[in-house]
């Protein structure tokens, strides 16, 4: 049986792929004990998910943020109170700093709607429509200093079909997100994930 893994979730919004590892938890088996999520916004959907999940938040704000590093100080604070082994950004809308980083080294996920190293940054899945690209997806990461540039654990592709909207391309993206990152918190929680002294991901 292998021993569940602590995590801590920062988020930014609606709290969809935390709702997808809780449901996880819950249905599959993931053994993953998610032992604090925090907000970067008081007005978060996600922090309702975690309250009816009876898991503790940290709720921060834009007064906070004035000091970056003094907010990834406060977070690193709490995570490491509540014992979270790893942090795992699902919708986190802030780039966090060497503060996070060297507290949780290669133990900070995070979730990117395209296909890394194409379309980096906060529009992702816009950039790539407005592209025209006909093959996008999702990419599970870990964070380090350069944004959206750390070592790839896990991508899954999603072909864009013909005629689409971009809220169906949205849609077709979160639905994959919501598999691939329980999938991904799986395969840490068993120890087969290590990155090695090429700086690239090893899945065993």
């Amino acid at each position: 049986m292998t021993e569940p893994l602590k995590i801590g979730v920062l988020l930014s919004g609606s709290g969809t792929n935390l709702q997808a590892i809780i449901d996880a938890v819950r249905d599959d088996g993931l053994p993953v004990d998610i032992v604090h999520v925090v907000s970067s916004r008081p007005d978060a959907y996600g922090i309702e998910r975690a309250k009816a999940a009876g898991i503790p938040t940290t709720v921060l704000n834009r007064e906070v943020y004035a000091d970056p590093e003094a907010a990834d100080a406060r977070i690193v604070e709490a995570l490491r109170a509540a014992g979270a082994i790893y942090v795992v950004m699902a919708g986190y809308m802030r780039k966090v700093t060497p503060v996070m980083l060297n507290a949780f080294p290669d133990r900070v996920l995070n979730l990117h709607p395209a296909l890394l190293p194409s379309f980096k940054g906060a529009h992702a899945i816009a950039e790539a429509y407005e592209a025209g690209v006909k093959v996008t997806g999702v990419t599970v990461h870990f964070a380090n200093e350069d944004y959206d540039k750390g070592p790839i654990v896990a991508q899954r592709a999603v072909e864009v079909q013909e005629g689409w909207t971009l809220e169906e391309l949205e849609a077709a993206i979160h639905e994959v997100e919501h598999a691939l990152y329980p999938q991904v918190l799986r395969l840490v929680a068993e120890g087969r994930v290590t990155v090695g002294d090429d700086r690239k991901v090893h899945v065993a």
